[in-house]
């Protein structure tokens, strides 16, 4: 990207930041919406008439706009915030009035979040069924048609691995959904930030996305679902309903039913604040320029001798999520070595995905490195130059 979007992360003067797919780093303007709220308009959001009140709750709705057209949704009334990810797939999780002898699909590729609650549902009656992906995490259709069957609910699965950067068929497993009556759930923590998201495209039921992966607040999440009347509300309280009588309530429309308490105001707006960056910036601008440095990345690495690549090499297959490991050497040791030598920071370990791992028979994990807007070539090189030194000590 441009020079000008390096001067808006002035972090990046003491580091070079390669772990995006944990976190993303927080942009200048991001940082002054947040203060914003704070300096000059702080109030509670729907409950007040005087201006401030006014002005806050005006930009926590644009905040649900932004997010919508972003992803494609028809209305903002789809889109509910959460505090990450974790919690969205949880909301859905819970939200769902599950029967027993249900099924649920899911895979050997995805993130904890999207597996735990998964158990937990099993732990009731709910049905579990898991595919496994190729040893590059790459998908066979053919493995969901025969998973997923008339008894299936819910498909849940990630649109891209956090560990591998694959990509899986979404709009096919969509397909097969709609053929067995089945909801599809995505994971989008690792695509939506980097990828244009079409809701309408890619034919899910729900979406979930953190906004600290994608230059907004820690604290802020994305759940967008199709029909939010059909599914329950996990929290009651103050905001989420049109009234209540001492013999019962009415709930809410839209969002609202979903967003009980004082929601996380600055960080909302803040994420709004994100994704007017990254339309600013252009996604499908963003998408060509991380192909080209998760290319440069990939063929770099496979190049180094002692050094083994995980995951798929077609470009078609994977974005700049990229995990490796050097023979011979602990993970943990090699992301300390590139810290304390070349002021690199990128991840290690098991990432959240422990069942992956073991079918990959890693038991120590891999060292990752993932790319953003604010990554250059000039980076990419110092990155592999680090890497070669490492592998030959």
């Amino acid at each position: 990207m441009n020079k000008e979007i390096m001067a808006d992360f002035p972090i990046l003067e003491h580091v070079i930041y390669m772990d995006s797919a944990a976190t993303s780093l927080t942009p200048e303007p991001v940082v002054e919406a947040v203060a914003g709220y704070y300096r000059e308009y702080n109030a509670n959001v729907g409950r007040g008439v005087y201006r401030f009140s006014q002005l806050a709750t005006q930009n926590y709705k644009a905040a649900h706009q932004k997010v919508a057209e972003f992803i494609g949704a028809k209305h903002e009334g789809e889109v509910i915030f959460t505090k990450n990810t974790t919690e969205a797939i949880n909301m859905a999780a819970y939200g769902l009035a599950w029967q027993h002898g249900d099924e649920v699909v899911t895979t050997l590729l995805e993130h904890h979040s999207n597996f735990l609650p998964w158990f937990k549902a099993h732990e009731k009656g709910v049905n579990l069924r898991i595919v496994k992906p190729d040893m590059d995490g790459v998908f066979e259709v053919a493995d969901f048609e025969a998973a997923i069957s008339d008894s299936t609910r819910l498909v849940a699965v990630t649109h891209i691995s956090n560990v591998l950067g694959t990509i899986s068929p979404i709009k096919e497993l969509a397909t097969i959904c709609n053929e067995k009556g089945a909801l599809l759930l995505v994971d989008a923590a690792q695509s939506a930030p980097h990828i244009r998201i079409d809701v309408a495209e890619l034919g899910c039921d729900f979406i979930a996305f953190s906004g600290h992966k994608m230059l907004g607040p820690t604290g802020t999440g994305v759940l967008w679902v199709k029909e939010p009347d059909k599914m329950e509300p996990t929290l009651f309280g103050g905001g989420m309903i049109k009234e209540v009588a001492v013999d019962g309530y009415e709930l809410a429309a839209g969002y609202e039913r979903f967003e009980a308490g004082t929601p996380n105001i600055a960080g909302v707006i803040g994420l709004g604040r994100a994704v007017d960056y990254l339309e600013d910036a252009g996604m499908d601008v963003l998408g060509t320029y991380e192909e080209r440095l998760a290319k440069r990345l990939m063929d770099g690495l496979q190049e180094l001798e002692n050094v083994h690549v995980y995951g798929s090499t077609k470009s078609s297959e994977r974005i700049g999520v990229v995990s490796f490991n050097i023979v011979g050497m602990n993970p943990h040791d090699v992301a300390l070595q590139l810290d304390k030598d070349s002021d690199i920071a990128v991840r290690s370990g098991h990432h959240c995905c422990m069942p992956l791992m073991n079918y990959l028979g890693l038991k120590d994990g891999t060292v990752r490195v993932s790319l953003y807007l604010y990554n250059t070539e000039e980076e990419v090189d110092k990155f592999l130059v680090s890497v070669e030194t490492i592998a030959k000590m």
